[in-house]
Protein backbone atom coordinates (compact mmCIF):
# COMPACT_ATOMS: atom_id res chain seq x y z
CA UNK A 1 0.00 0.00 0.00
CA UNK A 2 1.22 3.89 -1.05
CA UNK A 3 0.52 5.58 2.28
CA UNK A 4 1.30 8.48 0.86
CA UNK A 5 -1.61 8.02 -1.45
CA UNK A 6 -3.73 6.43 1.21
CA UNK A 7 -3.50 9.54 3.07
CA UNK A 8 -3.91 12.01 0.67
CA UNK A 9 -7.60 10.52 -0.56
CA UNK A 10 -8.47 10.49 2.93
CA UNK A 11 -7.70 14.34 2.83
CA UNK A 12 -9.23 14.98 -0.54
CA UNK A 13 -12.78 12.89 0.66
CA UNK A 14 -13.49 14.67 4.02
CA UNK A 15 -11.30 17.66 3.93
CA UNK A 16 -13.36 19.79 2.06
CA UNK A 17 -16.67 18.52 3.71
CA UNK A 18 -15.37 19.94 6.67
CA UNK A 19 -14.75 23.14 5.11
CA UNK A 20 -18.13 23.39 4.44
CA UNK A 21 -19.51 22.26 7.95
CA UNK A 22 -20.73 18.71 6.21
CA UNK A 23 -18.55 16.94 9.35
CA UNK A 24 -20.22 14.26 12.01
CA UNK A 25 -19.96 14.54 15.81
CA UNK A 26 -20.21 11.15 17.61
CA UNK A 27 -22.85 11.23 20.70
CA UNK A 28 -21.20 8.67 22.22
CA UNK A 29 -17.72 10.32 23.64
CA UNK A 30 -19.29 11.57 26.87
CA UNK A 31 -21.68 9.00 27.56
CA UNK A 32 -21.89 6.74 30.68
CA UNK A 33 -23.95 4.06 28.68
CA UNK A 34 -21.15 3.44 26.21
CA UNK A 35 -19.83 -0.37 26.98
CA UNK A 36 -18.57 -1.37 23.77
CA UNK A 37 -15.03 -2.99 24.98
CA UNK A 38 -12.36 -5.63 23.37
CA UNK A 39 -8.90 -6.27 23.32
CA UNK A 40 -6.60 -4.68 21.17
CA UNK A 41 -2.69 -4.83 20.28
CA UNK A 42 -1.58 -0.93 20.51
CA UNK A 43 1.64 0.65 19.72
CA UNK A 44 2.66 3.52 21.81
CA UNK A 45 4.53 6.54 20.30
CA UNK A 46 7.50 7.96 21.94
CA UNK A 47 7.18 10.83 24.64
CA UNK A 48 8.77 12.96 22.34
CA UNK A 49 6.67 12.13 19.64
CA UNK A 50 3.54 12.53 21.74
CA UNK A 51 4.40 15.49 23.14
CA UNK A 52 5.06 17.17 19.55
CA UNK A 53 1.41 16.44 18.87
CA UNK A 54 0.44 18.07 21.86
CA UNK A 55 1.82 20.91 20.59
CA UNK A 56 -0.67 21.17 17.70
CA UNK A 57 -3.53 20.21 20.30
CA UNK A 58 -2.87 22.98 21.89
CA UNK A 59 -3.18 25.27 18.90
CA UNK A 60 -6.80 23.68 18.06
CA UNK A 61 -7.90 23.93 21.93
CA UNK A 62 -6.92 27.91 21.66
CA UNK A 63 -9.16 27.84 18.38
CA UNK A 64 -11.88 25.67 19.92
CA UNK A 65 -11.47 23.48 23.28
CA UNK A 66 -14.92 21.70 23.04
CA UNK A 67 -13.70 18.98 20.65
CA UNK A 68 -12.40 15.02 22.22
CA UNK A 69 -8.82 15.97 22.43
CA UNK A 70 -6.34 12.56 22.96
CA UNK A 71 -3.93 13.17 25.58
CA UNK A 72 -1.01 11.51 25.87
CA UNK A 73 -2.22 8.47 27.93
CA UNK A 74 -4.24 7.23 25.07
CA UNK A 75 -2.51 8.42 21.62
CA UNK A 76 -1.92 5.15 20.26
CA UNK A 77 -1.67 3.23 17.00
CA UNK A 78 -3.46 -0.11 16.63
CA UNK A 79 -1.72 -2.79 15.65
CA UNK A 80 -4.55 -4.99 15.55
CA UNK A 81 -8.18 -5.47 17.28
CA UNK A 82 -8.32 -9.14 18.00
CA UNK A 83 -11.69 -8.69 19.27
CA UNK A 84 -13.09 -5.31 18.18
CA UNK A 85 -15.41 -3.32 20.62
CA UNK A 86 -18.87 -4.49 21.29
CA UNK A 87 -21.64 -4.23 23.80
CA UNK A 88 -21.50 -7.40 26.00
CA UNK A 89 -18.05 -8.37 25.77
CA UNK A 90 -17.03 -10.24 29.06
CA UNK A 91 -13.24 -10.37 29.67
CA UNK A 92 -13.96 -12.63 31.56
CA UNK A 93 -15.17 -15.09 28.82
CA UNK A 94 -11.09 -15.81 27.41
CA UNK A 95 -8.62 -17.41 28.25
CA UNK A 96 -5.46 -14.34 27.92
CA UNK A 97 -2.91 -16.95 27.87
CA UNK A 98 -3.75 -18.56 25.01
CA UNK A 99 -3.61 -15.26 23.12
CA UNK A 100 -0.28 -14.11 24.61
CA UNK A 101 1.14 -17.26 23.95
CA UNK A 102 -0.15 -17.45 20.09
CA UNK A 103 0.94 -13.53 19.76
CA UNK A 104 4.64 -13.76 21.03
CA UNK A 105 4.78 -17.34 18.85
CA UNK A 106 4.02 -14.91 16.01
CA UNK A 107 6.15 -11.99 16.42
CA UNK A 108 9.80 -14.28 17.44
CA UNK A 109 11.13 -13.52 13.96
CA UNK A 110 10.40 -9.34 13.90
CA UNK A 111 13.36 -7.10 14.61
CA UNK A 112 12.36 -3.08 16.15
CA UNK A 113 11.77 -1.27 13.45
CA UNK A 114 11.13 3.30 12.88
CA UNK A 115 7.78 4.56 12.21
CA UNK A 116 7.59 8.22 11.36
CA UNK A 117 4.56 10.74 12.31
CA UNK A 118 4.37 13.05 9.09
CA UNK A 119 1.62 15.30 8.60
CA UNK A 120 -2.01 14.86 9.08
CA UNK A 121 -5.31 13.87 7.20
CA UNK A 122 -8.82 13.50 8.17
CA UNK A 123 -12.27 12.04 8.50
CA UNK A 124 -15.15 13.63 8.77
CA UNK A 125 -15.62 12.83 11.98
CA UNK A 126 -11.89 13.22 13.14
CA UNK A 127 -8.30 14.63 12.26
CA UNK A 128 -5.58 11.82 12.02
CA UNK A 129 -1.45 12.00 12.51
CA UNK A 130 -0.10 10.33 9.66
CA UNK A 131 2.16 7.36 10.34
CA UNK A 132 4.45 5.79 7.98
CA UNK A 133 6.80 2.35 8.05
CA UNK A 134 9.53 1.45 4.91
CA UNK A 135 9.20 -2.06 3.52
CA UNK A 136 5.45 -3.65 4.45
CA UNK A 137 7.33 -3.81 8.01
CA UNK A 138 4.11 -3.43 10.14
CA UNK A 139 1.62 -5.32 7.72
CA UNK A 140 3.92 -8.31 7.61
CA UNK A 141 4.04 -8.11 11.17
CA UNK A 142 0.07 -7.84 11.45
CA UNK A 143 -0.54 -10.90 9.01
CA UNK A 144 2.07 -13.14 10.96
CA UNK A 145 -0.11 -12.22 13.90
CA UNK A 146 -3.43 -12.74 12.28
CA UNK A 147 -2.25 -16.23 10.89
CA UNK A 148 -1.70 -17.49 14.38
CA UNK A 149 -4.42 -16.06 15.73
CA UNK A 150 -6.11 -18.20 12.97
CA UNK A 151 -4.89 -21.34 13.98
CA UNK A 152 -6.28 -21.89 16.96
CA UNK A 153 -10.17 -21.90 16.93
CA UNK A 154 -11.20 -22.21 20.04
CA UNK A 155 -10.11 -18.29 20.36
CA UNK A 156 -12.95 -15.54 20.25
CA UNK A 157 -11.71 -13.21 17.62
CA UNK A 158 -13.36 -10.39 15.60
CA UNK A 159 -10.23 -9.39 13.89
CA UNK A 160 -10.42 -6.81 10.51
CA UNK A 161 -10.86 -9.09 8.44
CA UNK A 162 -12.89 -7.61 5.33
CA UNK A 163 -11.11 -3.83 5.66
CA UNK A 164 -7.79 -5.08 7.24
CA UNK A 165 -5.99 -2.13 9.07
CA UNK A 166 -2.77 -1.11 6.78
CA UNK A 167 -1.70 2.17 8.41
CA UNK A 168 0.24 3.75 11.39
CA UNK A 169 -2.32 6.52 11.89
CA UNK A 170 -3.16 7.69 15.64
CA UNK A 171 -6.72 9.74 15.84
CA UNK A 172 -5.86 12.44 17.85
CA UNK A 173 -9.15 15.02 17.65
CA UNK A 174 -12.35 13.67 17.44
CA UNK A 175 -15.37 15.84 16.41
CA UNK A 176 -17.84 15.65 19.45
CA UNK A 177 -19.60 19.21 19.05
CA UNK A 178 -20.07 21.57 16.28
CA UNK A 179 -16.98 23.38 15.24
CA UNK A 180 -17.00 26.91 17.16
CA UNK A 181 -14.30 28.54 14.88
CA UNK A 182 -14.36 26.62 11.81
CA UNK A 183 -12.46 28.79 9.45
CA UNK A 184 -9.38 28.90 11.79
CA UNK A 185 -9.73 25.19 12.64
CA UNK A 186 -9.35 24.15 9.58
CA UNK A 187 -6.29 26.74 8.53
CA UNK A 188 -4.75 24.90 11.47
CA UNK A 189 -5.05 21.33 9.53
CA UNK A 190 -3.51 23.05 6.16
CA UNK A 191 -0.97 24.57 8.15
CA UNK A 192 0.23 20.92 9.64
CA UNK A 193 -0.47 19.03 6.99
CA UNK A 194 3.11 18.23 6.18
CA UNK A 195 4.54 19.17 9.59
CA UNK A 196 7.35 16.31 10.63
CA UNK A 197 6.28 15.28 14.58
CA UNK A 198 9.28 12.98 14.66
CA UNK A 199 10.21 9.58 13.95
CA UNK A 200 10.41 6.96 16.97
CA UNK A 201 11.77 3.20 17.06
CA UNK A 202 8.86 0.35 17.65
CA UNK A 203 9.89 -2.10 19.60
CA UNK A 204 7.25 -3.11 21.86
CA UNK A 205 3.43 -2.90 22.43
CA UNK A 206 0.65 -4.13 24.26
CA UNK A 207 -2.29 -5.97 24.70
CA UNK A 208 -5.11 -4.18 26.44
CA UNK A 209 -8.91 -4.52 27.33
CA UNK A 210 -10.45 -1.46 26.00
CA UNK A 211 -13.05 1.06 25.17
CA UNK A 212 -13.79 2.45 21.92
CA UNK A 213 -11.97 5.73 22.77
CA UNK A 214 -8.95 3.80 24.44
CA UNK A 215 -9.33 6.28 27.65
CA UNK A 216 -6.72 5.34 30.48
CA UNK A 217 -9.42 5.28 32.80
CA UNK A 218 -11.02 2.46 31.04
CA UNK A 219 -7.82 0.68 29.40
CA UNK A 220 -6.12 -2.87 31.32
CA UNK A 221 -2.89 -3.67 29.85
CA UNK A 222 -3.31 -7.34 29.75
CA UNK A 223 0.19 -8.34 28.43
CA UNK A 224 3.36 -6.27 26.40
CA UNK A 225 5.00 -7.74 23.67
CA UNK A 226 8.63 -6.58 22.64
CA UNK A 227 10.66 -7.13 19.08
CA UNK A 228 14.06 -8.19 19.69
Amino acid sequence: MDLTTHYKEMFDNSFPKIKQGNYQTDPLIDSNLDNRLGITLVIRPSLEVKNNIQKLLDQFKNVDPAQYYYRNSDIHITLLSVIGCYEGFDLQNIEIPQYVNAIQKAIQNFPPFEIEFKGITTSTSSVIIQGFFANNQLNDLRNAIRDELNQHSDLELKMDIRYPIQTAHSTVIRFRNAIQNLPDFVQIIENYRDYDFGKFTFDSFELVYNDWYQKIERVETLATFHLK
